[in-house]
């Protein structure tokens, strides 16, 4: 049966067309809210728990990755230098160099701190700052953010301080590598696997989305890693030329964004790689050049900044090639996650879910069928369970629900 549904915002957006279902429905997840309280759980090796508030004071900080053998975090003062070195930058997962202006606003907090007698202090949903130095640095940001000439820098701005306010306020309390607390680390238990070579992912992110412990994106590079699937935070200028480079170098035609927009037309999977030969797909990896790639954008973000995103990508799509950038629908059905987070409508999915959507119906193309795409999807889709599994935890550990007030309504266009 054939319907048409609209666009799917957890942390991606995704254009659904038909409802049939996933290959484990009941796996799906989209975000849950996790509120990140101003105390954090100190663990002895006795595993002996107590209540402490979370304070930074300037050290030397080490990368933070957990392993099934990693306790809790073990002291309650969390570390912070004076600067982000790239070893903790790539850390989070990314391959980039660290961008300019997020070490510039990094290192001006940090002088503010010692100015001034507030201590820096994060807390509450995102991690926020929070006290008396919350409302000195909102006073310095805001003159500075209105101070600036144009919209392009004012974005600058925004994205660099979103990003280091994350990454100052998660150090030492979030592993680096799944982004949750390190007493809930998932690590041990994700499965990697090679995606195919010639399929590369872009996870266009807002810098709200950063370090959340509920995102999906991050499970890509978990699974496949940073060199298949890469970050691309909207607003940060080397991370946004890093990937259009590369779509210059690949061309028009093997760049897609999963994204349902009314005034571009989107094609099917089917439709986008018809014209594919199998000889053209089966090359080895070292006879691959990068022009032959193909770039799937995946926006990372919530409904109502996905469409800022989408618009900037279309922009550089036009000033670079003078057309539209060219939109992939899927035909993935609801999912569960429905029951763990109130969504506008039953056809969206999250970032990761997207990811196995393509993956799988990528599968089902006659030319596609002998690379082994579905047991890539069904990788992601487990590194899916994980998550939901490590967060339903938590949640329950916690004292928190682990089912959200429905949202549903059935004028969704």
């Amino acid at each position: 049966m054939g319907i048409t549904i609209g666009p799917i915002f957890t942390t991606l957006i995704v254009y659904n067309q038909l409802t049939k279902p996933m290959r484990h429905q009941q796996t799906m997840f989209t975000s849950i809210p996790i509120f990140r309280a101003l105390t954090i759980l100190k663990c002895s090796n006795h595993h002996h728990t107590t209540t402490t508030t979370t304070a930074y004071m300037a050290a030397t900080p080490a990368t933070t990755v957990c392993s099934a053998a990693s306790p809790s975090i073990q002291d309650h003062v969390a570390t912070r230098a004076a600067t982000i070195s790239l070893q903790e930058w790539q850390a989070w997962g990314t391959d980039s160099p660290m961008p300019t202006q997020v070490a510039q606003i990094v290192e001006e907090m940090v002088d503010l701190e010692r100015q001034s007698d507030a201590q820096m202090k994060f807390g509450g949903l995102g991690g926020k700052l929070k006290g008396d130095f919350k409302t000195q640095e909102d006073k310095k940001h805001r003159a500075k953010y209105k101070a600036l000439d144009d919209s392009e820098q004012k974005l600058h701005f925004f994205s660099a301080r979103q990003i280091a306010c994350r990454l100052l306020g998660s150090r030492g309390y979030l592993c680096q590598k799944c982004w949750l607390p390190q007493e809930d680390c998932m690590c041990s238990r994700v499965v990697t696997s090679n995606l195919w070579h010639r399929i590369r992912f872009w996870l266009y992110m807002h810098p709200k989305d950063f370090l959340r412990q509920n995102n999906t994106g991050k499970l890509l590079w978990q699974v496949f890693g940073i060199s298949a699937a890469k970050l691309c935070l909207f607003g940060i200028a080397e991370h946004e030329e890093i990937m259009w480079n590369a779509f210059s170098h690949s061309g028009r035609n093997n760049v897609w964004c999963l994204y349902p927009n009314k005034n571009t037309p989107t094609k099917s999977v089917e439709d986008s790689f018809a014209g594919c030969t199998s000889n053209n797909l089966l090359s080895e990896p070292h006879q691959t050049d990068e022009g032959e790639t193909f770039n799937f954008i995946l926006i990372d973000g919530t409904w109502s900044n996905s469409a800022a995103m989408f618009r900037r990508l279309k922009e550089r799509a036009d000033l670079i090639w003078g057309d539209d950038l060219p939109c992939i629908s899927l035909s993935t059905g609801a999912s569960a996650m429905h029951k763990l987070r109130p969504q506008p409508s039953w056809d969206r999915t999250c970032t990761a879910g997207a990811a196995v959507g393509l993956l799988d119906e990528l599968h089902l193309v006659s030319q596609f069928n002998s690379l082994g795409l579905d047991k890539q999807a069904e990788a992601v889709e487990n590194s899916v369970d994980v998550l939901l599994a490590s967060l339903t935890g938590r949640r329950l550990r916690m004292g928190r629900s682990i089912t959200r007030r429905q949202r549903h309504h059935d004028d969704f266009c």
